[in-house]
């Protein structure tokens, strides 16, 4: 190989590199602007917050997601942007945000310490609640317990406790909150069980009927919508306690803050106009005095 090719060759692969780093650098419009595509994350499983409907989804949060792509669009002035759908999971979605392999996690997301070394999070667009799934005929002290029954004073109480959750089978998906609130709340309570881990919702409430795990805890919204969809005639039951609450909300790049900027914009505009209230009644139900309230706190003025 002659001296002339083999500097050309090296100019080329020099150029080559400098483009890759300048894109993997780039702040997620400019990466939107350069590949006119605007790569939406979502939890595939998730309903009524994000559901896969063939190449599409669907969802409270889809939806929210797609008034941020409109908003991009403008901002970007390209009327023809496409918007792609990527299917992620539970452990996989942070990563996928912080690698550039998505620009948003659009399901909401519980915000954590460890999650924000990786990313940074919109205003919340959901209070999500911890609760439990049993099944019918679940013992009563198994059902005592959960449901807060148990007195949580004198000397007796700790046993009674353990009494009934000790040497039962829980399960909660894995790599989520839920998990580890589920260790910490059995190492802080001495209790002797079986935590089993599965991939989403779905498969944990089937572990449930079928007699595979006693209780399986999960957001309380996606229990609610999972049993009014497969297990409406079946032998589960959603108990009405809610062990913890969090804001949630979706994942963007954390070193971008001006996309953060244009995404907090678009969801505060639609919590002042009303937009965040009509997705609750379309997907959630409607909502609550406390939402009312909430909705007020997330907005940013």
């Amino acid at each position: 190989m002659s001296v002339k090719r083999t500097k050309g060759l090296n100019v080329l692969l020099v150029c080559l590199f400098t483009l890759i780093s300048g894109l993997a650098g780039a702040g997620t419009l400019e990466r939107v602007r350069e590949s006119n595509t605007f790569n939406l994350g979502y939890l595939p499983n998730f309903g009524p917050f994000s559901i896969q409907s063939g190449d599409n989804a669907t969802g409270f949060a889809i939806e929210l997601c797609l008034k941020i792509a409109d908003k991009v669009k403008t901002e970007l002035g390209l009327p023809g942007l496409q918007v792609r759908f990527q299917p992620v999971t539970t452990t996989d979605g942070i990563d996928a945000v912080s690698s550039g392999k998505v620009d948003i996690l659009c399901t909401p997301t519980p915000l954590t310490l460890e999650r924000r070394k990786q990313v940074s999070f919109s205003v919340p667009i959901y209070t999500a609640g911890l609760s439990v799934v049993v099944r019918q005929n679940a013992p009563d002290a198994l059902l005592n317990v959960l449901n807060g029954k148990v007195a949580q004073t004198g000397p007796t109480w700790r046993a009674t406790l353990n009494h009934g959750l000790a040497n039962q089978t829980y399960a909660a998906t894995a790599g989520g909150v839920t998990e580890a609130w589920l260790r910490q709340q059995m190492r802080l309570l001495g209790v002797v069980a079986t935590l089993l881990t599965v991939e989403n919702a779905q498969e944990g409430l089937s572990r449930v009927a079928e007699g595979k795990a006693d209780a399986f805890f999960g957001e309380r919204m996606v229990l609610k919508n999972l049993l009014d969809h497969h297990y409406s005639s079946g032998n589960l039951r959603l108990l009405d306690r809610v062990f913890e609450y969090s804001p949630a909300a979706m994942a963007v790049d954390r070193t971008d803050e001006d996309f953060r900027l244009l995404v907090d914009t678009v969801l505060s505009d639609l919590y002042r106009t009303g937009g965040i209230e009509q997705a609750y009644v379309n997907y959630l139900g409607g909502i609550s005095k406390t939402d009312k309230k909430l909705f007020k706190v997330y907005a940013i003025p």
